[in-house]
């Protein structure tokens, strides 16, 4: 549990939970103590997460849902449901695997906003993630849902790299949301924390370039970590 956080959801002042357990491995993730089996992260009881909501509701604005892949809990909903009680927004992270819970969560009312990752292009996206039986047509699926329901606000977000990211996969991204609100591409960051080390961030110049392709189809394009 991360108390405060100002980055995570715009401008609102933020609690930022992470589950542990991910569907991916993603060889750059910053989070590998959530995502490796066996590294036995920082157990908190539930208990004491909505204790401390309910102490904090005059300070915070909402309380953001991450992971590892937070849809894989199987009581996410329910947990959901009880944030969303004690008055806050929520901002659900997700790499978009399960669709399922996904339009769950947005048609019952248990998410203000929705941040799912999009990792490459769809031909590189085995590489990517570091797993070889992903289902591309679920990540098509939780796409194609938040580009065309009126019932939540999202973002699509890349953290782009160069041993992982080319210009022709930023075309092919570019052309596979077109029509999308909004995309950020993130700066990488080699942490401490990462599954495995040695991978190189784009440089600004480069990541302007691969903006105005986005720009070409998406309606707001940002970076994010560039200064």
């Amino acid at each position: 549990m991360e108390k405060l956080s100002l980055l995570d959801f715009d401008d609102n002042i933020t609690c930022t939970l992470f589950f542990a357990g991910c569907n991916m491995r993603c060889p750059f993730c910053h989070n590998s103590a959530l995502v490796i089996p066996g590294m036995k992260p920082q157990f908190i009881p539930w208990q004491d997460i909505k204790d401390f909501l309910e102490k904090r509701k005059n300070v915070l604005d909402a309380v953001c849902v991450s992971g590892g892949e937070c849809t894989l809990m199987p009581d996410l909903l329910e947990k959901l449901g009880e944030i969303k009680a004690l008055g806050y927004k929520v901002k659900l992270d997700t790499n978009g695997s399960r669709p399922e819970i996904l339009k769950i969560a947005v048609e019952q009312g248990l998410v203000d906003y929705v941040a799912m990752d999009i990792k490459n292009s769809k031909e590189k996206y085995a590489k990517t993630i570091g797993v070889d039986n992903v289902d591309i047509k679920d990540i098509e699926e939780s796409v194609d849902y938040l580009m065309h329901t009126d019932l939540v606000d999202y973002e699509f977000r890349t953290t782009i790299i160069e041993e992982f990211h080319e210009t022709e996969d930023i075309e092919k991204i570019s052309l596979w949301l077109a029509g999308a609100k909004r995309h950020f591409l993130q700066q990488y960051v080699d942490r401490d924390g990462c599954i495995e080390h040695g991978f190189h961030p784009v440089p600004k110049e480069k990541a302007l370039i691969w903006k105005a392709i986005l720009d070409k189809n998406i309606e707001k394009v940002e970076l994010r970590g560039y200064e």
